[in-house]
């Protein structure tokens, strides 16, 4: 069957609604270009494979983020707790300063100089391996380099269009 007579019978909002459902943990994914820190939102964090180890996210390409992180080469991820959700919503503002936006949350430095929280339930540092077109979205495919487990708790989770506890 033809894709595009299947899209036409399935609208945005339906679509928001039904993928919604899916329940996803918090992720700031963080990059770095000389001294300057760029940090985003997620909810697209993926384990992909185990040989080589690799993960995914998904960067909205008008998004600021998007061409940071492409220049970098290399990003890091944060697995945010439930204490982070004030971070996840100002990380998902979009057109917010840059200099100095990462002060309010206790962070340190990867193996690569990305930041990454203190708070985290967990690490993933990677340098980017693969790039896929995504109609509105890049699929950002990273080799794992390091990996972390700052602290413990329990994940923030979204779920419906709203933050979630387990």
């Amino acid at each position: 069957m033809h894709h595009g007579s299947i899209e036409r019978h399935v609208d945005r909002q339906t679509y928001r609604k039904v993928v919604g459902r899916f329940a996803t943990g918090v992720a700031i994914v963080t990059t770095r270009i000389g001294d300057i820190d760029h940090a985003m939102t997620v909810n697209s964090f993926t384990s992909v494979s185990l040989h080589p180890l690799l993960v995914l996210f998904c960067a909205e390409k008008v998004a600021r983020f998007h061409d940071a992180v492409l220049e970098a080469g290399v990003w890091g991820v944060s697995v945010l707790p439930e204490s982070m959700e004030d971070a996840s919503r100002f990380f998902a503002h979009r057109g917010r300063p840059l200099n100095g936006q990462l002060t309010s949350w206790p962070h340190h430095r990867g193996e690569s100089g990305v930041a990454l929280f203190d708070a985290a339930l967990a690490t993933v540092e990677c340098g980017t391996h693969a790039v896929h077109p995504g109609g509105d979205h890049s699929i950002i495919v990273g080799a794992v380099t390091a990996l972390g487990t700052p602290a413990e708790g329990s994940p923030l989770i979204y779920h419906e269009g709203q933050y979630r506890k387990l």
